[in-house]
């Protein structure tokens, strides 16, 4: 890898947690503000991860201490390397050329796989209730989401997100496969809030119900670890969207001349906006809108549902290549 790679490695996980926890206070802010409430400052994640990191990490006596040490950190290690695939603005993602949408969807499924797996690992009965559920909900919405990346294959013949970033789909399909593109995109954006474990799909850690779940026996280090994990991993899959159905750059719509500094400072910007709008559509309006589904309503809706929206679009898009 060149210098210029390396740093870019180092410096997108790190702008990652930033953005995570910043979008996860305008999130909560927004929030509020429909349900007519004042809300939390924006700053609300960064004080919670560090009183979190302040507490005693505690440990369940019937614990697998190691397994359930570990998880937080595959956790967020998988975050922060989804980033690494996901191109920022004009800038290519660091490991661009090294598996792309086939990784993306693996290190989507890691994360929600390790919070499973910690909770199994907890001992606590409210925990394993709550992975049951996460493994349940997660093989319902994988289906979908790997339709959406098999759509992408068939339109570019490649799985790199930076092919799919450099050319908009919208400007290579016809009207029949651009039809089965916004069929897939409105299965995506159903997926979100259950990819990201937010309402109506945070059935795996009702607070109601099950006392948090997966994460009822995490505490202090290992509880701000999921906490960054999802705000990293909530930031990267709005990124992705961006990336798969909204790369046009400022620059081509209004033909600016931009050149250096300028160029990527602007590309940024405009970048963030759209991954902001996608949040704020797929998530946060998504959570004030409706109440937690059951498990098995949620179920019955990806796998019936949202498949054929999916599936609709999969073969709209095959017939229209």
């Amino acid at each position: 890898m060149t210098p210029n790679i390396l740093a870019y490695a180092f410096a997108f996980p790190v702008l990652g947690i930033f953005l995570g926890l910043v979008y996860k206070g305008i999130d909560r802010r927004v929030s509020a503000r429909l349900t007519s409430r004042i809300g939390p400052p924006i700053r609300q994640p960064f004080w919670d991860v560090g009183k979190l990191l302040l507490k005693e990490t505690v440990v369940p006596e019937n614990a697998i201490s190691w397994l359930f040490n570990a998880m937080p950190l595959i956790a967020l290690a998988s975050s922060m390397t989804l980033l690494l695939y996901i191109p920022f603005g004009v800038l290519k993602a660091p490991l661009e050329g090294y598996g792309d949408l086939i990784v993306v969807l693996y290190l989507l499924t890691l994360q929600s796989l390790a919070m499973a797996i910690g909770g199994f690992a907890s001992g606590s009965p409210f925990s394993s209730v709550g992975a049951q559920r996460e493994m349940v909900l997660m093989m319902s919405y994988e289906m979908p989401l790997a339709t959406v990346i098999v759509g992408f294959a068939l339109i570019y013949r490649s799985f790199s997100l930076t092919t799919i970033a450099s050319t908009p789909v919208w400007s290579i399909v016809g009207p029949i496969a651009g039809l089965g593109v916004i069929m897939l995109f409105i299965a995506l954006l159903i997926v979100t809030p259950a990819e990201l474990a937010k309402l109506p799909f945070d059935i795996a850690e009702a607070e109601t119900e099950i006392a948090e779940g997966m994460l009822a026996e995490y505490s202090g280090r290992n509880l701000a670890l999921f906490y960054l994990s999802d705000a990293v991993r909530g930031f990267a899959m709005a990124a992705l969207e961006v990336v798969l159905f909204i790369p046009f750059t400022l620059s081509s719509i209004f033909n600016l001349n931009l050149t250096g500094a300028s160029l990527y400072t602007v590309e940024a910007l405009w970048f963030l906006f759209k991954v902001l709008v996608v949040y704020l559509l797929a998530v946060t309006l998504v959570r004030t809108s409706f109440a937690r589904f059951r498990i098995e309503q949620a179920s019955r809706i990806f796998w019936v549902y949202v498949n054929i929206i999916a599936l609709v679009g999969l073969a709209l898009v095959w017939m229209g290549v």
